[in-house]
């Protein structure tokens, strides 16, 4: 087992992967930016060092600093978490380098399954079936038009090196392909250091299935179950589940085997996951993460088995102790992620802040991974992940009664949060019959029952009683039939991947003010222009979101207070309008 472990990330993951290299005697470090500096997570390690910095790119991603790290301390291991550089190959090979293990796959692996583009060449090599795409970067936005006629709008714009529903848009017509790439482009160089895209053909109600796999440097390779994760908003996943419900066996036991043949093809090792889209029967390659998932819980709670650990086992050489005959699975486990978004009206608006009250839910089944507890930070400059809470159940009806009791029983106060929009997914009749799809978020489920609240508990007051956590119990409405998809540009009725239309904050008619804390990404007036109530003024990027602020009423721009870079506070003037 490795001496002592380097966990470069931060939150819910660091803490996480800490715990089990705590149950395995194996001391950890801790790294941290200047906003993280009394964070769980360097609470948690048995020793810290700062980074520096206050954003992604001056901090977690500053391979420099990290190695420096690694250097100083003497790990005998790595571990990346998700995120962040986890699928950097060039970060892989100069931690390996060093005769560190990186607890993830070799960095030649990540190279291929890192690239999107190559990871679907490499797909179709194995016999795995992938959905029509280019077959190279994107070069220009008269490519993605010439892609688009070819196989028919909407298509799909990706980040080649991208994940996570970052770097992502669909495109509804031709005359919205260069906003959109040039809004994917900026995301994508922003979240994982590079520009390049790729379009994709549009699946309309597709499920998102997902196959974990396990591999170490003996040859051995299997596959450990499925998770659905179709339940989305903007690409992004809210909720997961094992096994899939309501799934042909036939169908599992196949995307099992393409998943394994794929990653023996590119000499994969360590945990892995392999993600496919689901429609009409037929299963078609998405990606490969070469990393551990958000949602690796479901997946530990069926099975029995600690992935971190059997990471840290096959990075110090270990084989598996276990075949694909011995892999077994039992009852039904559902995971949710609590972010920090308000889901009022189905916005989903980031809501950083310091969490005055955090009282998780406890019981039978019950489990919680999470970076924050009560007077901790969710800061702006990071993900909104608050915590993930995990339930097991003999069969999901179960599981499900057993996920919103615990949703009941969990208050959170001084941000808002996503718990009363699971409260809304979990008793809507399209969940309970397993109809969901990667689209039904953002197309079909109506959200409009969600209070503005959104079921945070008054700043430092007492948690609020389980009626008052935001979610009205009401007769269920659906949007199917609707013909509307999440869509670039916004506006107009319709969302961007993760860009989003803020409701304009005014101080006095014409003053268009900051809805939420973040920084300007772009302006998209100028003084002088005409604009209409639904036109953008800007784009807000907000716990790496980007947020369309509109006009919210029609005249001339008459003052723009604000400039690309600059960070904002809640009520900043951004610019002024005159009818």
């Amino acid at each position: 087992m490795l001496e002592k472990v380097l966990i470069a990330n931060r939150g819910e993951i660091a803490v996480r992967i800490m715990r089990t290299c705590r149950e395995l005697g194996v001391p950890t470090v801790a790294v941290y930016s200047d906003p993280d500096r009394d964070a769980m997570h360097v609470r948690f390690a048995d020793e810290a060092h700062p980074l520096g910095g206050q954003t992604a790119a001056e901090s977690y991603l500053n391979t420099k600093a990290i190695l420096g790290v690694l250097d100083r301390t003497g790990a005998a291991g790595l571990h990346p978490g998700y995120g962040f550089l986890a699928e950097n190959a060039g970060f892989a090979r100069a931690v390996t380098e060093r005769n560190v293990a990186f607890v993830g796959p070799p960095p030649a692996a990540i190279e291929t399954m890192g690239d999107k583009i190559s990871a679907r060449q490499a797909a179709k090599a194995a016999g795995v079936p992938v959905l029509p795409g280019s077959s190279a970067a994107l070069g220009s936005a008269a490519e993605l038009v010439a892609f688009g006629e070819a196989h028919g709008w909407p298509v799909m714009v990706k980040a080649a090196f991208g994940g996570g529903g970052r770097g992502m848009r669909v495109i509804a017509a031709a005359a919205d392909a260069p906003a959109a790439m040039e809004s994917a482009r900026r995301e994508a160089t922003a979240y994982f250091g590079r520009p390049e895209l790729y379009a994709e053909r549009f699946l309309t109600r597709p499920r998102h299935v997902e196959m974990q796999i396990l591999a170490d440097d003996h040859g051995h390779v299997v596959w450990l179950g499925e998770r659905d994760c179709s339940v989305q908003r903007r690409h992004q996943k809210l909720l997961e589940e094992s096994p899939a419900p309501d799934f042909p066996e036939d169908v599992r036991h196949a995307m099992g085997e393409a998943s394994v043949r794929l990653a023996r093809s590119c000499g994969y090792t360590g945990a892995g996951t392999v993600e496919f889209l689901y429609q009409d029967g037929k299963f078609y390659f998405l990606e490969m993460n070469t990393r551990l998932q958000v949602e690796h819980p479901v997946t530990e709670l069926v099975t029995g088995l600690d992935l971190v650990e059997w990471q840290l086992r096959v990075a110090s050489g270990e084989a598996l102790a276990f075949g694909q005959g011995d892999v077994t699975t039992a009852g039904h486990a559902i995971e949710v992620r609590i972010n920090a978004e308000d889901p009022a009206r189905g916005q989903f608006r980031p809501s950083p802040g310091t969490l005055t009250a955090f009282v998780p839910p406890m019981g039978p089944g019950v489990r919680v991974d999470s970076g924050y507890a009560a007077g901790d930070t969710i800061s702006p400059f990071y993900d909104s992940l608050v915590a993930k809470l995990v339930v097991w159940a003999p069969d999901r009806d179960r599981a499900r009664g057993r996920m919103l009791r615990a949703l009941r029983e969990t208050a959170i106060g001084g941000v808002a949060t996503t718990l009363p929009a699971h409260r809304v997914i979990l008793e809507h009749p399209d969940f309970i019959a397993a109809r969901q799809s990667a689209n039904w978020v953002d197309t079909e489920l109506d959200l409009s029952i969600v209070d503005d609240v959104a079921g945070a508990v008054p700043s430092g007051g007492d948690p609020a009683p389980p009626a008052s956590s935001g979610a009205k119990s009401a007769a269920w409405r659906s949007r199917r039939g609707v013909p509307s998809i999440s869509t670039w540009p916004p506006g107009n009725g319709a969302q961007a991947a993760t860009a989003r239309r803020e409701p304009a904050a005014r101080h006095t008619r014409g003053e268009i003010l900051a809805p939420m804390q973040g920084t300007i990404v772009r302006m998209l007036v100028g003084v002088g222009d005409r604009v209409l109530e639904t036109d953008g003024i800007c784009v807000i990027e907000a716990m790496k979101m980007e947020n369309v602020v509109p006009a919210g009423l029609a005249g001339a721009v008459t003052q723009i207070r604000v400039s690309p870079g600059e960070p904002l506070d809640s009520g900043d003037l951004i610019a002024v309008i005159r009818e």
